[in-house]
């Protein structure tokens, strides 16, 4: 279990990397930017992501009466935005892949600033450090994607041949990264088992669903990413921030356990998305 352990950081890394390289190469920076001039569809976005679902975190947790350490974790995660799940999620949904892209760095960048601002206020006693968090974030997310918008614009031929390779790998190491967690985290999510996390859990990825279907306009396209964009968070920043300024354990096995609940919830509710999306097209 501890050699499996060590393999999840590495699962993350392959996947990430290899998932916003893949993006990159399938897209320009002008197909990216597009959907952002969006004013009003940004400004749904933003609020759904930076104060509906901090409130939602909180309301869940004290509706629940959860343990401080869960409460805790809920509102890091409510507060951290930007996964770079996201357009592997749109992309099973068959939705828009140029407006997902676009809004997970917009609400990565955000995320920077937002979490050092407003997390002292939620929670007595933390400081957290924009760096750490913006340090990981770039090299292992936008680096890789500037990387691919780079070969695709420079390098045509070569982003459409290494495309199909790069999506095959981001698939094949989601498996093995969803498959890691789970075995890896077990004990923890029996743990939780009586304390109403799991609970917690599944009725946060549902309230961001739900609160990005409705704000989402009127297009199946954005109104899929944003309820998979704002229902998926950072969970990165998540566990830097967490790890760093809080000792209790439980703290970072709530961060991990939506993380994994998300991904059961999200994955086929992304699929079945895609298959409406595909009836739609008809």
């Amino acid at each position: 279990m501890e050699l499996l352990s060590k393999v999840v950081p590495l699962a993350m890394l392959a996947f990430v990397v290899s998932s916003m390289l893949a993006v990159g190469v399938s897209l320009t920076v002008r197909q990216i930017m597009a959907p952002l001039r969006n004013g009003k569809l940004v400004s749904l976005a933003l609020l759904a992501n930076f104060v509906l679902m901090p409130l939602g975190a909180l309301l869940i947790a004290r509706l629940l009466r959860l343990d401080e350490p869960l409460e805790i974790a809920l509102l890091l995660l409510g507060t951290a935005a930007g996964a770079p799940f996201l357009p592997k999620l749109a992309g099973l949904a068959k939705s828009d892949l140029a407006f997902a892209v676009g809004l997970m760095v917009l609400l990565m960048v955000l995320t920077v600033g937002y979490m050092p601002l407003v997390l002292p206020l939620l929670l007595e006693g933390v400081s957290v450090d924009p760096t750490k968090i913006a340090l990981s974030l770039v090299l292992l997310m936008l680096l890789p994607l500037g990387a691919g918008l780079l070969v695709k614009a420079r390098f045509g031929h070569v982003a459409d041949r290494i495309r199909t390779s790069l999506n095959r790998i981001s698939s094949l190491s989601l498996v093995l990264l969803i498959v890691l967690l789970l075995v890896t985290n077990i004990r923890n999510v029996f743990s939780l088992l009586g304390t109403r996390g799991i609970l917690a859990s599944i009725l946060f990825i549902l309230v961001g669903v739900a609160i990005g279907w409705l704000l989402g306009g009127p297009a199946f396209g954005t109104k899929a990413v944003l309820a998979l964009g704002t229902a998926q968070r950072n969970i990165a920043a998540a566990l830097v921030v967490g790890g760093k300024n809080f000792d209790d354990p439980y703290v970072l096995v709530m961060v991990v356990v939506v993380a994994v609940v998300g991904l059961l919830i999200l994955m086929p509710l992304a699929r079945v998305l895609g298959s409406r999306g595909a009836v739609q097209e008809v």
